[in-house]
């Protein structure tokens, strides 16, 4: 049975934008296909917030690790993913869709700064919003991103786009007998150990009882068809 959503957030890694085996750290042909998904569910009615990693083009964390202070590598990152939101914007207008892109660090030339008012009132007014520069902190990652900002403006669910098709227990690539979940509750994904979310993020989520859907994007259609309310994936819930 089809769920019906009003208000979602879709997060996207950065290496979702990347095509695999290409030396193109963006990937145009990627990025218009997953704009024409979000353009299909966007005609129903569905508002569509977006929050866009930057691991195709920097990882904070691994630069830390080779002698980088952390939160100038992070800033770094922060700024890596206005790129990939600037690049979906494109696409996502080329095929016709309004959208803006809100940056939690002031960069007024690009990007809107992030003003929660605001963002609700483009989501209001069929604009997909795309929210860059995580949250604007070091030491934190672009999950916690989303799921701050579901909680801000009242998103009815957090979709997390991954290259596997739900949440399992243990890893599927590794071991044969791994099992899938279609639905687990946020209690038995921590008890469990479950690597849904970092668990700031995840924490959030149980706190403001947002249901995170883990599906996998590689599927061709998979992305509206989470948009839309199919059943693909893995619930988190309480």
């Amino acid at each position: 049975m089809l769920k019906k959503y009003n208000r979602v957030i879709l997060k996207l890694s950065g290496e979702a934008l990347r095509e695999p085996g290409s030396e193109d750290n963006i990937s145009p042909e990627i990025v218009e296909g997953i704009a024409h998904q979000i353009k299909a569910a966007a005609q129903t009615g569905l508002e569509i917030a977006i929050v866009v990693g930057g691991g195709n083009l920097w990882r904070g964390a691994a630069a830390a690790g080779r002698g980088m202070d952390r939160a100038t590598a992070d800033y770094v990152g922060m700024l890596a993913t206005v790129m990939n939101s600037l690049a979906v914007q494109s696409m996502l207008e080329a095929v016709g869709v309004p959208s803006r892109v809100q940056s939690a660090i002031e960069m007024k030339n690009v990007a809107e700064s992030f003003i929660r008012r605001v963002a609700i009132r483009h989501l209001e007014k069929g604009r997909v919003v795309i929210f860059g520069a995580g949250t604007g902190n070091p030491f934190f990652t672009t999950d916690t991103t989303a799921a701050l900002r579901a909680s801000e403006i009242g998103a009815d669910v957090i979709f997390k786009a991954t290259k596997v098709d739900g949440v399992y227990d243990k890893d599927p690539n590794k071991f044969s007998d791994a099992v899938r979940y279609d639905t687990v509750t946020y209690n038995e994904a921590l008890s469990r150990n479950l690597k849904v979310m970092d668990g700031t993020a995840f924490s959030l989520c149980q706190d403001n009882s947002i249901p995170i859907v883990v599906f996998d994007m590689t599927v061709p259609g998979n992305i509206q068809r989470a948009l839309t309310g199919e059943d693909v994936g893995t619930i988190v819930c309480a």
